[in-house]
């Protein structure tokens, strides 16, 4: 069964998300950030736009934390930033989220509100996944 033969497509990434984003700054280290996540038992923490604290330029991932950790780099959480932000509205349909995650090789998205675009939450592709086991 493909997922277009899912009833992905009528449930709302709302419906789905985890409402707040956790945010740190560029010069946050990685290792803070690894606490946060290992306390928070999240897989992702936005990385703050310099210019603009509300906008994330970019996710560490526990991939990214785990590839620092293996090479023996104590860097920031800017430096060690390597998944690249992409949002979703929280109006979308979860069958579109899987397709931007597929086409952009991510675990996470970034949910923005339709009206504002200020990020309210975080889908994940573990989100997604209990969407699909659930239908």
């Amino acid at each position: 069964m493909s997922i277009s033969e899912t009833r992905l497509e009528h449930i709302r990434v709302h419906d789905a998300m985890h409402t707040g984003v956790l945010t740190t700054d560029p010069t946050t280290s990685l290792r803070v950030v690894a606490r946060l996540m290992a306390q928070q038992r999240v897989h992702a923490v936005a990385v703050a736009d310099p210019d603009h604290a509300r906008r994330p330029h970019g996710f560490v991932s526990a991939l990214d934390v785990v590839a620092a950790a293996a090479a023996g780099i104590d860097e920031s959480a800017g430096e060690a930033a390597a998944t690249e932000v992409v949002t979703i509205t929280s109006a979308d349909s979860l069958d579109q989220a899987a397709r931007l995650m597929t086409e952009h090789q991510l675990g996470h998205l970034i949910v923005v509100d339709p009206a504002s675009g200020h990020p309210v939450g975080v889908l994940s592709a573990l989100d997604i996944a209990a969407a699909y086991a659930e239908d």
